[in-house]
C-alpha cells in the first residue's frame, strides 16, 4: 500500500525554502523574527485550527478516558521516542545518557509490556528530550529565522530541518498499513493536546501578547535544551546570528528562566516538542 508520509516531509522541506525566500525580503526589525507577519497570520491559523477541532477533541478524550489509560498511551509513545532520544545522544557526544536512553527501550519495551508501564524511571534511568534540531545546534548550526509552521508550530529554520529528520525516521509516522499509522498520529496528537490542557489558562493570563510569548518562550526552551539546562550569557545576537552561540561579555544579559516553552501548548502539532518531557509512571 502506498505511504503519504513522502509528501509530508516534502512539505516541510517546502516550509525550509519559504523561510530562506521570506527571510531575505523581511523588514520586521527583529533579528530573531525576520518574517513576523507572516508568521502572526499562520500562529492566528494554527490557534483557529486548535480552538475548533483539535482542544474540543482534547477535552473528550480527557474526560472519558480514566487517567490509568492516558497514563499508558503517554508512556506507549514515550518509550518509541526514547529510542531515537538515544540516537541524538550519540551524535551529540553524550555516550551514558544515549544507553541510559537505549535502556529505557530494553526495560519498558519488555517488562512495561511495550512501554505501557514506566518501570525505566522507577529504575533510576532518567527521561531526556533530544530531537535533529537539538543536534544541529549542539553540532553549532545557528537557528536562521524563527518560523510558525502550519500545523506544526513554531520552529526555527534549523529546527524545521531537524523536523525533516524527526519525521522521516519516526516509527510511528512510517508505520504501516496507513490506516493504523493514521489512527496512531491521531491518538498521539489528541493525547498530547490533552496533557496541556492545565497549561492553557496560565498561558492566557500571562500574555499580553500570546504570540510573542508563545514565540519568546519558545526560542528561551529551544536553547535551553540544547545546553542541557545550562545556557551560558550571552549577548543580543546581531542579524542573521546564533543565539544558540554563547558571545561571552562583561555587558552579557543572562537569559530568563524558560517559561512555557512550546506551540503545543496552543497549537496543533502532530510532532511538535512539548513543553516538557511528558510525566510518566
Amino acid at each position: 500500500m502506498k505511504t503519504t508520509l513522502p509528501a509530508c516531509v516534502k512539505s516541510v522541506a517546502v516550509a525550509v525554502a519559504a523561510v530562506g525566500l521570506l527571510a531575505g525580503c523581511a523588514t520586521s526589525g527583529n533579528p530573531k523574527d525576520p518574517i513576523e507577519g507572516f508568521n502572526r497570520a499562520v500562529f492566528a491559523f494554527n490557534e483557529g485550527l486548535d480552538s475548533a477541532i483539535v482542544k474540543p477533541v482534547a477535552r473528550g478524550y480527557d474526560a472519558v478516558l480514566p487517567s490509568p489509560v492516558k497514563t499508558g498511551v503517554t508512556n506507549f509513545f514515550s518509550n518509541i521516542e526514547d529510542l531515537f532520544i538515544g540516537v541524538n545522544n550519540l551524535l551529540q557526544g553524550k555516550v551514558p545518557e544515549a544507553f541510559s536512553d537505549l535502556g529505557r527501550v530494553a526495560i519498558n519495551s519488555t517488562v512495561g509490556i511495550l512501554g505501557l508501564i514506566d518501570f525505566a524511571s522507577d529504575a533510576g534511568l532518567e527521561k531526556h528530550d533530544e530531537d535533529f534540531g537539538q543536534t544541529f545546534g549542539r553540532w553549532g548550526v545557528g537557528n536562521g529565522a524563527y518560523v510558525v509552521i502550519p500545523v506544526f508550530g513554531p520552529r526555527t529554520a534549523r529546527d524545521t530541518v531537524g523536523l525533516v529528520l524527526d519525521i522521516a525516521v519516526d516509527p510511528v509516522a512510517n508505520h504501516n498499513p496507513d490506516r493504523v499509522r493514521d489512527a496512531a498520529l491521531v491518538l498521539r496528537l489528541v493525547n498530547d493536546r490533552a496533557n496541556l490542557l492545565s497549561a492553557d489558562k496560565v498561558v492566557e493570563e500571562a500574555a499580553l501578547d500570546k504570540y510573542s510569548y508563545m514565540r519568546d518562550a519558545y526560542l528561551q526552551r529551544r536553547r535551553n535544551l540544547i545546553h542541557d539546562g545550562n545556557p551560558p550569557r550571552e549577548i543580543e545576537a546581531d542579524a542573521g546570528s546564533s543565539d544558540d552561540r554563547p558571545q561571552m561579555a562583561e555587558a552579557g544579559v543572562v537569559e530568563p528562566r524558560a517559561g512555557l516553552a512550546d506551540s503545543a501548548a496552543s497549537t496543533p502539532a502532530i510532532l511538535a516538542a512539548r513543553t516538557q518531557p511528558p510525566e510518566t509512571k
